[in-house]
């Protein structure tokens, strides 16, 4: 077994935008061809927290991966507010063989980035006949910061950005990250919501909401692109005015995010389009630009992301003789 530590995961990742959105293409493709295993997720709650959680990711991705394999990632939000990450994770990895463990991964900055890569991956597809100029950001978190790194990296179109957070010291942080990330580009603080979305052609949404805020899609520009990271800011009216696109169905209409209330009111999802590897494979068309139909990438984040990251990164450490290694079994 190998065990990777965050600070040899972080030296592996580091400035590998353009292949992770490709690994993590490669594992949405082979989740559409049916060449995984995706049970749903397990929700760890608590009777005395309606905040905090513990979810169990298990799959198995298929094709050239052929790994099984489990995320246990933690979301406290009150660590912030002590300096503590709101997340944290370890990922294991089983050889389809035998089924023994294999490696043993710190799992939040693999999730963070998988989460990045999947939403600039799709924001590349819907935006490929409009390159967007301007972006707006709510929520000055961790996975905002991710995606502004990958933005960053293969998004070049990019000339101003406006981040709003109700926190203004989070506002102020993820201000300087963009700055440097992208010192091309403007970058503002908007006092109030409404003005970070209004004129943004391309929007991030990463908030740790357990209640939807966002009940006019109007608010947005027309024909804007909207990354629903955070999956519970938009109330299911606002969702039904949308075109919907996720990265699976079944998944994305649980656990009440904004999709699932929105499934719960119509008694259907025929609402949502289809999903962002049919959109690659060439099986779903999108609005025409120009379109004033907000067009939403709602993304639940599947396990065989974090699955085709975690071989990615266990490879290439291989390669490197990173990590600590012990025999799992005497």
């Amino acid at each position: 077994m190998i065990i990777l530590s965050s600070r040899e995961i972080a030296a592996l990742l580091a400035s590998r935008e353009r292949e992770l959105v490709e690994v993590v293409k490669f594992a949405y493709l082979a989740h559409s061809r049916k060449h995984t295993s995706l049970p749903h997720s397990v929700f760890l709650r608590f009777p005395h927290s309606d905040v905090n959680r513990i979810i169990a990711l298990p799959a198995y991705l298929g094709e050239e991966f052929n790994v099984a394999g489990v995320k246990w990632i933690s979301s406290f939000p009150g660590n912030v507010r002590n300096g503590l990450p709101r997340a944290s994770a370890v990922i294991v990895l089983n050889d389809m063989r035998t089924g023994v463990p294999i490696a043993m991964l710190e799992g939040a900055l693999i999730s963070a980035k998988r989460t990045a890569a999947s939403a600039v991956l799709a924001a590349g597809w819907l935006c490929e006949s409009s390159p967007p100029r301007t972006m707006a950001f709510l929520g000055g978190g961790r996975i905002n910061q991710e995606i502004a790194g990958f933005v960053g990296a293969l998004m070049p179109s990019i000339e101003s950005i406006v981040l709003f957070d109700p926190d203004g010291l989070a506002a102020h942080s993820l201000a300087n990250e963009v700055g440097q990330i992208m010192p091309r580009c403007e970058v503002t603080i908007a006092s109030r919501l409404p003005e970070a979305i209004a004129h943004a052609d391309l929007v991030s949404i990463a908030t740790t909401a357990s209640r939807p805020y966002l009940d006019d899609a109007a608010s947005f520009k027309p024909g804007a692109v909207v990354l629903h990271v955070s999956l519970r800011d938009f109330t299911a009216e606002a969702i039904h005015k949308c075109w919907n696109l996720v990265d699976d169905v079944d998944h994305v209409c649980r656990e009440s995010t904004s999709l699932h209330k929105a499934a719960i009111e119509a008694g259907h999802h025929h609402f949502i389009a289809g999903t962002l590897a049919e959109l690659i494979e060439g099986r779903l068309e999108q609005p025409v630009f120009p379109t004033p139909t907000l067009r939403v990438f709602s993304p639940f984040g599947l396990g065989v992301l974090d699955l085709a990251v975690a071989s990615w990164v266990v490879k290439a450490a291989e390669e490197r003789g990173l990590g600590q290694r012990f025999a799992f079994t005497e």
